[in-house]
């Protein structure tokens, strides 16, 4: 079986293709619509085989469909027929909870990405757990704000280091972790990473949506 890992990020969608080595991207943003999501992934990959479709969402998804429209994205998520749009099966799953699910090794692992927004997610002996940390408060906003994109521009390189190492060191102690991943664009920003800690990589979202369609990985099911 071959699968097609769609990853949808605020900045980019990229894709990789079963048998594929080279990830391929376009431009997503505050305009992109599932449709043009779907018509972007369907010409970029068209020269591709693939029988099964795997796509982080980076939003909230429950029991598998996507349960609220995302912050970096236009509307028009919600109710949205990946199948049908695909014409073929589709798994959906957080992004941030994709890339937990292809880091992980053992115990209890938190995923932090820190991208356009704050994607986050757990692995608690092989089971994914996607969270919504991004929008807890924190002092005078959220972790999103932060940690994310947006804060960095604002806060400059040195706050926003110091930010991410508290908030870290805060969630290790809080969640009594085994393990904490962080990825996603601005992790290249960091001098170095808070104690406790191991880098992301891109292709982690990829082998973590392959394996959401391998067969007998019961151990890797996800609870929303």
């Amino acid at each position: 079986m071959n699968v097609l890992v769609v990853d949808v990020g605020g900045s980019n969608v990229k894709i990789l293709a079963t048998g594929e080595t080279e990830v391929r991207k376009f431009p997503s943003g505050l305009t992109m619509t599932p449709e043009a999501m779907v018509a972007g992934v369907k010409d970029l990959a068209g020269d591709w085989a693939y029988d099964v479709v795997a796509v982080g969402y980076p939003g909230m998804v429950r029991n598998g469909a996507v349960a609220k429209d995302p912050q970096n994205l236009a509307p028009g998520w919600v109710g949205f027929d990946f199948e049908t749009a695909f014409n073929c099966p589709v798994r959906l799953i957080n992004d941030a909870a994709m890339q937990a699910l292809g880091s992980y090794e053992s115990g209890t692992m938190l995923f932090l990405g820190l991208g356009t927004g704050l994607g986050s997610a757990m692995v608690v002996e092989g089971i994914v757990v996607p969270m919504e940390l991004a929008h807890l408060p924190y002092r005078e906003g959220t972790y999103e704000y932060y940690l994310g994109k947006r804060a960095l521009e604002r806060l400059g390189k040195k706050k926003w280091r110091g930010y991410v190492k508290t908030c870290v060191g805060q969630l290790i102690t809080a969640l009594q972790l085994d393990d904490v991943v962080i990825g996603g664009g601005q992790v290249k920003v960091l001098k170095e990473l808070p104690a406790g800690c191991r880098p992301g990589h891109n292709s982690y979202a990829f082998t973590g949506g392959f394996r959401l369609w391998e067969p007998g990985r019961e151990r890797f099911s996800v609870t929303a």
